[in-house]
C-alpha cells in the first residue's frame, strides 16, 4: 500500500472511481489509440451508467479522450471543448455480463482511419484495469511501461519480440497471450520494467504479421 492508496489521487471531480478513474480510461484509450481522435462511442455499464453523470464520469471520459490527466481543470467543460475541437461523441448505456460495476466501452477513431475498441473498469483510488481491446480479453493495467502487439496467431512471434527486448536489456516483468481463436489475430501483453526505446518499436512494426505495435508508458505524455 502507498500513500495514494490512502489519500487517493490529485483529481478533479467528487470520485477517484467514477472521476478520476473515467478520465485515466479516456486517456488509455487515446493512447491505445495513437492519435488525436474525431470521433467516439461511449458506453456506459452498472454504477456509471446509473450514477455517472452526476459524479461527472461522462465528461471525465470524454475529458481523457482528449488527453487529459485527473487533475486537469478544463474537465468540467470537457463537452465544449470536444466540439471545439472537432470530437463527435456519442455517450449510452451497454449491457455487460459479469462485468466490473465501474466499466465503460469506449470505441474512438481517428483522422487517419484507425480506430480501437476499449473495455475498462475503474478499481477505484484512480486506478484501473483494461479488460478487453477490440474485443479481446486482455487485463492490464499499463502502470509500468507496457508493449501490447496484435499479431498473426502463427509460430515465432514470441520468441522474436522477447529477443528483441534482449538486445536492448529490457527485462519482462509480466507477458500474457490473448487470442479469440486458433489461427486468428493473437494480442500480446508485456509490461517491463525499462523503457523500451524507439528503434526497438520500429522493428517490431516493421516484422511481417505483425499488424499494429502499441506502446503506452505513463512516465510519457
Amino acid at each position: 500500500m502507498n500513500i495514494f492508496d490512502i489519500l487517493g489521487p490529485v483529481m478533479v471531480g467528487p470520485s477517484s472511481s467514477h472521476t478520476a478513474g473515467a478520465a485515466r480510461m479516456g486517456y488509455m484509450t487515446r493512447r491505445l489509440l495513437g492519435e488525436e481522435p474525431v470521433r467516439a462511442h461511449i458506453g456506459m455499464y452498472g454504477s456509471f451508467a446509473a450514477t455517472g453523470k452526476g459524479h461527472g464520469t461522462d465528461k471525465a471520459l470524454v475529458g481523457g479522450l482528449m488527453g487529459m490527466q485527473p487533475d486537469d481543470m478544463d474537465i468540467p467543460a470537457s463537452f465544449k471543448i470536444a466540439k471545439e475541437r472537432g470530437l463527435e461523441v456519442e455517450i449510452g448505456t451497454v449491457t455487460l455480463r459479469d462485468a466490473h460495476p465501474n466499466t465503460a466501452v469506449i470505441t474512438a477513431e481517428g483522422a487517419s482511419g484507425r480506430s480501437v475498441k476499449v473495455q475498462a473498469s475503474s478499481l477505484g483510488g484512480g486506478r484501473i484495469m483494461i479488460n478487453k481491446l477490440d474485443d479481446i480479453e486482455v487485463n492490464c493495467s499499463c502502470e509500468i511501461p507496457t508493449l501490447i502487439i496484435h499479431n498473426q496467431d502463427t509460430p515465432g512471434y514470441v520468441a522474436d519480440i522477447t529477443l528483441r527486448l534482449l538486445e536492448h536489456d529490457v527485462n519482462i516483468a509480466n507477458m500474457s497471450l490473448y487470442r479469440r481463436k486458433r489461427g486468428g489475430v493473437a494480442v500480446m501483453v508485456i509490461e517491463v520494467d525499462q523503457p523500451i526505446p524507439a528503434e526497438t518499436i520500429k522493428r517490431l512494426e516493421s516484422r511481417k504479421g505483425i499488424i499494429k505495435v502499441t506502446y503506452i508508458d505513463i512516465g510519457e505524455n
